[in-house]
């Protein structure tokens, strides 16, 4: 007597068949389409029908982070020096100008993810600067795991240094209940996290903030840098005191802004080392800022040891 073979019973409900996962992916796909008919969406840079960011102007943001300070009035020192260097992936022109302002004005949360992967970029090549050149003082070495064994005096500096501080420009309160938070936020802890994947010890910090004032849109760089005179401050400076700062913005204009937070992070005693930014005004003598040469970015060591 032969035994029958044991047959194994599968649960429909765990395998569903083929049928039933194109009935899904067609209720998916079919919801997104109604979607689209009650909020279309479109392109935030070109406009484009049914894509939030489209492969065209993405690419504006995928060049090589550059030095953008050189184009702007308040971070001048004269003979070719500015106040600190600030990295930029793009100019704040065209695609990338509609989009920054729909993200920041329009409520286009869906354009946190690119934004971010672009200051992501940013900070890795920030941090990596050290790599590709030397010593870098706009991110301190002692922050920087190093494979040699460290002196006991080297041990003791990387403990006092501490991470290096990323810190978004602060918005005014005003303008953090008019768009119901502070996209800005979202930049700095990208740049924080390019840092720490070059094995820069870094994390993001909150220490200025912004008092009301008029909106500085449309204002020149000397109207921007009167109307921002008191307006930045440190909330507690022994929370900044001797450490290494980078500064985050969305876009660089004129530098009054940046100025201002630089002024005041001094002021309480920290140091800070540079910049990043989503974009940068192209300045008038250069409107094609965007196609700085790659070779631009090896300044930032010679930048901040001048500024």
């Amino acid at each position: 007597m032969h035994d029958e073979p044991r047959r194994t019973r599968r649960d429909p409900a765990a395998q569903p068949t083929s049928g039933a996962t194109g009935c899904v992916a067609l209720a998916v796909a079919a919801a997104r389409d109604l979607a689209r008919l009650v909020v279309p969406v479109a392109c935030a840079g070109c406009g484009l029908a049914d894509v939030p960011w489209c492969d065209a102007c993405a690419a504006h943001l995928h060049g090589p982070p550059v030095r953008r300070d050189h184009g702007a009035g308040r971070l001048d020192l004269l003979e070719g020096r500015t106040l600190l260097p600030v990295l930029a992936p793009a100019a704040f022109a065209g695609p990338v100008r509609h989009a920054v302002t729909a993200w920041k004005d329009g409520g286009r949360a869906d354009l946190d993810r690119p934004f971010a992967a672009a200051l992501r970029r940013t900070g890795r090549h920030l941090g990596g600067a050290a790599d590709r050149g030397g010593s870098d003082p706009s991110v301190p070495s002692a922050s920087r795991p190093s494979g040699r064994r460290a002196s006991a005096s080297q041990a003791g500096a990387r403990r006092v240094a501490g991470a290096v501080l990323v810190v978004a420009v602060p918005s005014s309160a005003a303008a953090r209940r008019r768009r119901g938070r502070a996209p800005v936020d979202v930049l700095a802890g990208a740049d924080a996290a390019g840092l720490r994947d070059v094995g820069v010890e870094a994390r993001r910090a909150a220490p200025l903030v912004r008092a009301a004032g008029p909106d500085l849109a449309g204002l020149g760089a000397r109207a921007r840098g009167a109307a921002l005179v008191g307006r930045v401050r440190v909330r507690r400076a022994r929370a900044v005191r001797g450490r290494e700062v980078v500064l985050v913005d969305d876009v660089l204009t004129t530098g009054a802004t940046l100025a201002a937070c630089h002024a005041a992070l001094v002021a309480a005693g920290a140091r800070v080392r540079a910049a990043c930014t989503l974009a940068a005004t192209p300045s008038p003598d250069d409107p094609a800022a965007s196609r700085v040469p790659r070779t631009a970015v090896a300044h930032v060591r010679s930048g901040a040891r001048s500024g």
